[in-house]
């Protein structure tokens, strides 16, 4: 992704010390641009839960580099593999919903499992962050192109107009390490030259939506609306959206789909009004175990503040306002299920499928049990 004429990923191991991984610390933007330096576990954490990063593709990553860290901090420790595996857990236990986290803290520990040596099993865990980070652009590429074929359709059908497209939430280039989910169909539709609209949902409470995907379409020049959350119904009904596309944080095998809050009701819409509803996810968001997500994905509550107070610019610093009474009681779920009845499809790096469980082990047989 482009920022000012600069390539960038969401992260990345600081060109002149590899003992630091540097981020784009999210919570700023789009009024400010800054590059955060992550040098023990602790500060990866924090990043993970204060949403420093976010999204389930970047959230696994950021673990990955998370692991290596923790491999650094374990050289000075006695019991190695213990340590790692407190780290782990550490990290896993930092955002319950997206299953990229224990993904990649699985993967990392698998791999140093390969190695005797305690230096050996850390330059293991550096290489396993690099393919983490790698994977997740190559895929979020991969599906991209796949998913521009339907909006490539879509425009055809339309005689060349205008494809207006909603999305849900932030699943773009900063939810991942590079392209993203949802936005990587609609950057790859939009370099071919077929004109795309992007209707944006605020995404309350933390507004990832009229904060980082209206600046990240911005930045690479495509046409976008941001409206609040309650519009998209209203849009659907008179014929101004021909497409949703949102992203995930964990979707079962069968699939049904966990997302940013909101987006359950979105597919409600879609489907009352006869609008396709895709899911952008690359495999590691898959979650191989769960079969119903209603019931079984578990759901984070965040804390209430979110909700009570608003976050924005003003006379040149960013400020945070109280929009209830002080003393209201909130609630802050940060995730709902979609029903796979609901979803059109799903987008992965190997092609699109139904969200089903007999076509989605179509497409991973490795997976089958």
């Amino acid at each position: 992704m482009n920022v000012q004429g600069k390539h960038f990923r969401t992260i990345w191991v600081k060109e002149d010390d590899e003992k630091v991984v540097q981020i784009i610390d999210q919570r700023n933007l789009p009024h400010e641009f800054i590059i955060e330096d992550l040098k023990n576990v602790d500060d990866f954490a924090r990043a993970i839960k204060d949403m420093h990063v976010r999204g389930a593709g970047l959230i696994g990553a950021t673990a990955g580099y998370g692991m290596y860290i923790a491999a650094l901090e374990a050289l000075k420790e006695s019991d190695f593999d213990e340590q790692v595996k407190k780290s782990g857990e550490k990290l896993i236990a930092t955002r319950p919903t997206a299953v990229n986290l224990s993904w990649a803290v699985d993967r990392q520990l698998k791999a140093m499992e390969q190695a005797s040596s305690p230096e050996e099993k850390t330059k293991i865990a550096l290489k396993t962050a690099k393919e983490i980070a790698d994977e997740d652009a190559e895929f979020c590429k991969r599906l991209g192109e796949h998913g521009a074929k339907i909006i490539e359709e879509i425009s055809k059908k339309k005689s060349g107009e205008t494809v207006n497209i909603l999305t849900h939430c932030n699943a773009g280039w900063l939810a991942f390490v590079d392209y993203g989910s949802a936005t990587a169909p609609i950057y790859a539709a939009f370099d071919k030259g077929i004109k795309v609209h992007v209707w944006v949902d605020e995404t309350r409470p933390r507004n990832q939506g009229a904060r980082l995907t209206a600046w990240e379409l911005e930045e690479h020049g495509v046409p976008y609306t941001v409206i609040a959350d309650n519009v998209g119904g209203h849009l659907m009904q008179h014929g101004l959206v021909d497409l949703c596309i949102v992203g995930t944080d964990r979707t079962t095998f069968t699939g049904d789909v966990a997302n940013k809050i909101g987006t359950y009701l979105k597919a409600l819409a879609a489907k009352d009004n006869n609008v396709p509803f895709y899911v952008a996810l690359p495999s590691s968001t898959f979650d191989w175990n769960i079969r119903d997500g209603v019931k079984e994905i578990p759901i984070e509550q965040r804390g209430d503040e979110e909700v009570k107070y608003a976050r924005g610019f003003l006379d040149g610093k960013i400020r945070e306002v109280l929009l209830t009474p002080k003393n209201a009681n909130s609630a802050n779920y940060a995730f709902d299920v979609t029903p796979s009845r609901l979803v059109t499809g799903l987008i992965t790096e190997r092609g699109i499928c139904e969200a089903s469980d007999k076509a989605v082990l179509e497409l991973y047989p490795e997976n089958k049990k």
